[in-house]
């Protein structure tokens, strides 16, 4: 593969922070042994709040009011796509019953976990939208308790905007917490009448390193990393939408990574011309965000053909991935490793991010080699069940006794056998024979 950086990241996108960790797994251990105290401590310590954890409905209905008519309209039309998007994912996912062979009967059923916990996050920006991709979600799948998070500042508590969605989007309890005592609250079932069976959203490092150390006790959607985004553009792409959208991404975060893989020699060249102006534009805490991650973060990657650009955008998988180019049906075809994609330059990340409808929560670092997004699926569990007649078992029976002890499993052998003799004792079946020197 010819490929050429024009700008190339330093440092790398990965790195490991055993300092999160070790202080992740310090803060997990005392909520542990000592809950809710830990927790309203930690609360204090790290975001000044000192008001109740558990929301009432008194504060809900100030936070409804807070916002102007208009804003409440914005949040209700992107529930309303979130919605709807989910709603025809659950209606994808199918229940079946299959006689695989006479008296054989299998199926599938599909079960919501008990209770979901969705993390909201609040910190450098008011992530209303993330209310709506995650609680809005998991009340699409049907889960009966939906217990959701964000943190609490100081004297003003949780962004009114956040909780007004949480409220729309039906979460049963939510909690004034952030960051690691956030994610354990939930896990551990403090404030709620069970613990979570499964952790879902976004959020800092921290966040991310308390849902993966309590991955297995909990379900969660991804172990996530910084938002990153990429960029496929050919000569005939706007360099100043290529630009623009590249920065709009940056301003998540100082790590943040933004990709721009492209065919076209002057088209890199000029997009990192005229990066600079595009960030000094932005407001100083966007500005600052974007700065940091173009430089440390940013790349420029001039390949020889589309084909190319597909290789190197699927080594990648980027969290978002957009297309600037000819010929969109192509690239739908081709492209096999990304969170979520934007086809032309109509559409942009921001339109998904905000109220679009497919979900934003999305995997990172190349998880979306294999891994999607947050959808109704990581809600429900997808399980099984089987039932046989006796002459189902009979033909069954025999098979699975021989491969048990062909396997060496005697025990698994013998409960195939006392069916075949309990139903058919006047027959003599071959059921194998114990493999190696076991007796």
């Amino acid at each position: 593969m010819t490929i050429e950086y024009l700008k190339k990241a330093t440092p790398p996108q990965e790195a490991i922070d055993n300092a999160t960790s070790e202080t992740v797994a310090r803060l997990l251990m005392d909520i542990q042994k000592n809950g809710r105290d830990a927790v309203e401590k930690y609360a204090r310590d790290f975001d000044g709040w000192h008001g109740p954890i558990v929301i009432s409905d008194a504060e809900f209905a100030k936070a409804s009011k807070a916002l102007s008519p208009g804003t409440r309209d914005d949040i209700a039309f992107a529930h309303s796509r979130v919605k709807d998007f989910a709603k025809r994912q659950r209606d994808s996912l199918l229940e079946f019953e299959v006689e695989l062979i006479d008296g054989l009967i299998a199926g599938q059923k599909l079960i919501p976990v008990n209770t979901a916990g969705c993390y909201v996050p609040g910190g450098r920006y008011a992530h209303a939208a993330s209310a709506i991709m995650s609680v809005c979600t998991a009340k699409v799948a049907g889960v009966p308790h939906i217990v959701a998070t964000s943190p609490g500042h100081k004297e003003v508590g949780v962004n009114p905007a956040i909780l007004h969605t949480m409220k729309l989007c039906g979460a049963d309890v939510v909690l004034a917490l952030g960051g690691v005592q956030g994610i354990a609250a939930m896990a551990y079932g403090l404030y709620s009448p069970k613990p979570a069976d499964v952790i879902v959203g976004p959020g800092n490092r921290f966040v991310a390193e308390a849902k993966r150390a309590l991955f297995g006790r909990v379900g969660i959607d991804v172990i996530a990393g910084p938002t990153e985004s990429a960029i496929i553009a050919d000569e005939t792409a706007d360099v100043n939408l290529v630009a623009s959208d590249l920065a709009g991404q940056a301003e998540h975060g100082p790590d943040s990574p933004v990709w721009l893989y492209t065919t076209s020699r002057e088209l890199g060249m000029q997009v990192m011309e005229i990066m600079p102006s595009v960030i000094a534009a932005l407001p100083e805490l966007a500005r600052n965000a974007a700065t940091a991650a173009w430089r440390d973060y940013g790349e420029v990657v001039l390949v020889g053909s589309r084909e190319e650009m597909v290789e190197i955008s699927d080594q990648y998988a980027p969290e978002h991935l957009q297309v600037f180019a000819k010929d969109l049906d192509w690239w739908l075809a081709h492209l096999t490793n990304y969170g979520s994609l934007f086809l032309g330059e109509e559409t942009t990340v921001a339109y998904g991010d905000k109220c679009a409808g497919p979900n934003h929560i999305l995997p990172t670092r190349g998880a979306a080699r294999y891994s999607g997004g947050l959808s109704v699926g990581k809600f429900i569990k997808t399980v099984t069940y089987q039932r046989l007649t006796q002459g189902a078992s009979r033909a069954v029976g025999q098979v699975a006794a021989r491969i048990s002890r062909l396997e060496g499993m005697e025990g698994h052998a013998r409960t195939g056998d006392i069916r075949l003799k309990k139903y058919y004792p006047q027959e003599v079946f071959e059921l194998g024979r114990l493999a190696g020197n076991q007796s």
